[in-house]
């Protein structure tokens, strides 16, 4: 059995993409993704280890299928659980709320007990205001794979490694 659950929700297949890349990085033996449309409460039972990815939407909001699972989160037990973000947008064209979705959920699931890791440096990044920002960081790896793809590969596999430390793989 894997050792990660990585969740995401996607529209336009970015946030895919990058979980997909994420998972070559960490390992198929390692990481079980779930496309969050068709997950439910049960699935993340399995893992003491959770990724949680999410496309920033519109105008600072929740993907639509992670909108639409956001209530059941409530029926999730976190404690004792570790859980990394990472979201894709566009810190050129929604400075004011770039990442916002990570923020949304990384505060939703603290509450419900999980333990944040894979905090990432706003360092490189141009945008006005974030959710997801806390004492400095973002809760999790930020994709702008409209203004910044050259800088994404680089990226996931630094995050990754932190990840592995972080995750104790």
């Amino acid at each position: 059995m894997s050792k990660v659950g990585l969740f995401f929700g996607t529209t336009t297949g970015k946030t895919e993409s990058v979980a997909e890349m994420i998972q070559q990085e960490l390992g198929e033996e390692v990481v079980t993704l779930h496309d969050i449309s068709s997950a439910d409460e049960s699935d993340f039972e399995n893992y003491e280890c959770l990724i949680v990815a999410c496309p920033t939407w519109n105008i600072g909001e929740l993907q639509s299928d992670w909108d639409g699972f956001f209530p059941q989160l409530d029926e999730i037990d976190f404690s004792n659980k570790k859980v990394a973000y990472f979201g894709t947008g566009d810190q050129v064209g929604y400075a004011d709320n770039f990442m916002d979705a990570l923020g949304i959920l990384e505060e939703k699931i603290s509450e419900l007990g999980g333990t944040t890791v894979g905090y990432w440096s706003a360092e490189g990044y141009d945008f006005t205001e974030s959710k997801a920002i806390k004492n400095g960081k973002f809760v999790g790896l930020a994709v702008d794979e409209d203004n910044q793809p050259e800088l994404t590969e680089e990226r996931v596999k630094a995050w990754v490694a932190q990840l592995k430390r972080e995750f104790s793989l």
